[in-house]
């Protein structure tokens, strides 16, 4: 509710006014009679406000989605992702959207994007507001893997938008319409946003205290980042990932939205919360997250920060900067009291109760959502509560070993399996299963998914729940991994009574044993058809190149690792570590032997054409290419600062530049229909062009090879 003197109709006070305020109207901007009756709390919401602030957020928060439209709505990747008759995903209850034909869907997002603008220019507002929530909402409801917090977030607000006043200031709409511009503003539009942006604080900390946050699990490898180097020159690795990321992180997101709201503690919040954001836009990759979120700080400030900022500007660039000295003009908006200003003070109307009303249950939705899981049992996953809703945000980090899909052909009934890492037709970044989100995976496999019954209103008796009185065995498990000398590797897993788990040991692993830390499993040798069974700290060793199945006959859960040793990989990095040497005897001139025709490209480098001629040795060949990539990774992380700014233009810029030609390409087919089917394509591939170093080529830069991935752990199945 937080009001000024800045935020009132009335002319400026004088400074005995100013000291004669009570203490709680100096600390929250009203009076405690306010909130004494309806009559008043409606005149509180409806108190006329400047529209400053206001005015620069609907600006930066439009320019912000016009920008994400392009990139994490997907735009420049929307034939991917949306190719005809592709299957999609969809939320439960939403099942009944359908994605439009491709060129329409681009109709869609044109729609969205010009709303956005319309929202910054301040131009056709409402019905801007209109475009974009609504083809918002439609493309956010169309597809559930790609659901996150942010994203909700921005339909979230552009529903409040709508409903506010947010053109009256710094808007072309001020100047088609003068009644509009520089008008008075209700305080329950700067309310609605406050309370909103405080909720996203408060409740993300108030989820920080899960025992996965607080005991340093969530973020664990976080801190191995360089953003956290000035930290790790006082504090250890260890530390600065308990004290600074998570203890940092709860304690923030705890306190932000108080310290936001005082004027005393607010210089200090907006410095934090802006290191918060700047940290978290090159830790993460959110989007347009981090730059919403500190376009929201500056509303927690006085309404009229503006005119007193954009004041200290030179007066030849005032016609291009918004107003800096003009009163704001009465709004029927608004609520006035009587003052000498204004002799007849105006009573609320309808629109105004409603106003205040409709600030009171949104708020106290907010307020209640993150914690109605109590209601909609059937969206429940491991939490036990809506993560969707609730602000949950990175407080649990899971991987998963592998994954399992068993099919039935209901009418021949053969029995066949799914690879759960194959992308689907809908987007090539969208696995076949999401392995991190409960309600989009069955783990219990003794059910049908087609036949499952769903209700939102019923807990799923088919969701296995999480084994969270296993997490004191993950200090036993560190110790563990100390223990292990680097070429020796080990997995923990933890399955249900009744449940089993099926392996195949790849030829690659040498020395695999299976050591159980809790409960009782039986392990059935399939090849040789042999059952043992073993409890708490026994162990055994299992054959290389075969599969076998561990089953957990306790009543409780069990708990074991599997120890093995890659011995290709072992033997892969021995090779390695000999032709490294032989490369640098070579070249300082201590080989006194001439290098074999095989060998002749450790001096040469790789040349792919006549690397074909000569034949290469594929250990060199694999060799060259790893010290390739290397090379070029620490090239890119130790690229200046110009460089890394031209590298990540040039890349949103060909982002930006397909979504563009993309766009025109299908707004042309709708306007005069399909061109020749060799025009089409030549289109096509001018709108893919990339950059000489494109993000293909960054990726097969940083990611291993196949040949090198193959020499990994092998488990290939489970229950």
């Amino acid at each position: 509710l937080r009001v000024s003197k800045a935020e009132s109709a009335t002319a400026k006070e004088p400074a005995e006014a100013m000291h004669s305020r009570s203490r709680m109207q100096r600390l929250f901007g009203f009076e405690k009679e306010d909130l004494s009756s309806w009559h008043r709390f409606v005149c509180l919401l409806n108190r006329p406000t400047d529209p400053a602030s206001l005015g620069i957020f609907r600006c930066l928060f439009g320019m912000l989605m016009a920008v994400d439209i392009t990139q994490e709505r997907g735009l420049s990747h929307l034939d991917y992702k949306y190719l005809d008759g592709a299957p999609i995903c969809r939320f439960p209850l939403f099942n009944f959207l359908e994605p439009l034909p491709m060129d329409w869907m681009y109709c869609v997002y044109l729609v969205m994007f010009l709303g956005a603008v319309g929202i910054m220019l301040g131009w056709f507002y409402r019905l801007s507001c209109l475009m974009f929530i609504s083809t918002y909402w439609y493309i956010f409801f169309l597809d559930k893997t790609a659901w996150n917090n942010h994203s909700y977030l921005y339909g979230l607000i552009g529903f409040q938008l709508t409903l506010m006043d947010a053109n009256r200031y710094w808007a072309i709409d001020g100047l088609r319409n003068p009644k509009k511009r520089n008008a008075h503003v209700p305080l329950w539009n700067y309310t609605i946003l406050r309370a909103q942006i405080f909720i996203v604080y408060f409740i993300a900390g108030v989820k920080k205290l899960d025992a996965d946050w607080v005991e340093g699990y969530s973020m664990k490898y976080l801190a191995h980042h360089w953003l956290f180097d000035p930290f790790k020159v006082i504090l250890p690795v260890e530390l600065v990932s308990l004290m600074v990321v998570h203890g940092g992180g709860l304690i923030l997101d705890l306190t932000a939205g108080y310290l936001l709201f005082f004027d005393v503690t607010r210089p200090a919040a907006i410095i934090f919360v802006t290191y918060f954001h700047c940290m978290n836009s090159q830790l993460f990759s959110i989007g347009m997250f981090p730059y919403t979120m500190l376009a929201t700080s500056p509303l927690f400030c006085y309404a009229d920060w503006p005119r007193r900022f954009f004041g200290r500007f030179p007066e030849f660039l005032q016609f291009v900067l918004p107003l800096t000295s003009d009163e704001p003009r009465p709004s029927p908006s608004c609520v006035y009291p009587k003052s000498p200003a204004l002799s007849q003070p105006t009573a609320p109307r309808f629109r105004h109760k409603m106003a205040a009303f409709f600030t009171v249950v949104y708020i106290a939705e907010q307020l209640f959502l993150p914690y109605s899981h109590f209601i909609t049992k059937g969206y429940n996953n491991w939490t036990n509560g809506l993560y969707g809703y609730s602000w949950d945000m990175m407080v649990h980090s899971r991987t998963h070993q592998h994954v399992k899909i068993t099919y039935k052909d209901g009418v021949t009934g053969q029995i066949g399996y799914l690879n759960p890492g194959v992308s689907t037709t809908q987007a090539t970044l969208t696995p076949l299963v999401n392995t991190t989100h409960a309600p989009l995976v069955i783990f219990d496999p003794r059910v049908d998914v087609v036949k499952a019954d769903w209700s939102p209103f019923r807990p799923n008796p088919w969701l296995m729940p999480l084994l969270v009185d296993l997490s004191p065995w993950r200090t036993k498990f560190e110790e563990v991994e100390e223990s292990l000398d680097n070429q020796t590797e080990v997995v923990f897993i933890a399955d249900f009574p009744g449940l089993h788990l099926e392996n195949y040991v790849s030829e690659d692993l040498g020395n695999t044993s299976v050591q159980v830390l809790q409960g009782q499993v039986q392990v059935e040798m399939v090849d040789e058809k042999k059952n043992l069974t073993l409890t708490s700290g026994e162990k055994i060793q299992l054959p290389a190149g075969a599969y076998h199945k561990v089953y957990t006959v306790s009543e409780t859960p069990s708990c074991y690792m599997y120890i093995y040793v890659n011995t290709t990989e072992v033997e892969l990095q021995k090779n390695f570590t000999k032709l490294l040497e032989l490369q640098e005897r070579v070249r300082n001139g201590t080989e006194t032997e001439p290098l074999p025709p095989e060998l002749q490209p450790l001096i040469t480098g790789l040349d792919d054409e006549v690397a074909e001629v000569n034949d290469t040795d594929p250990m060199v060949r694999l060799f060259l290419k790893r010290q390739k990539r290397m090379q070029e990774v620490k090239k890119r992380r130790e690229a200046s600062l110009l460089e890394r700014f031209d590298r990540f233009a040039t890349k949103k810029y060909y982002m930006i530049r397909r979504g563009v030609l993309m766009t025109a390409i299908a707004m042309r087919n709708l306007a005069v229909g399909l061109p020749p089917l060799e025009q089409l394509r030549s289109e096509i591939d001018y709108a893919n062009m990339k950059a000489p170093e494109s993000e293909t080529c960054l990726l097969s830069l940083v990611s291993p090879s196949h040949t090198e991935k193959q020499f990994g752990l092998v488990y290939v199945s489970s229950h």
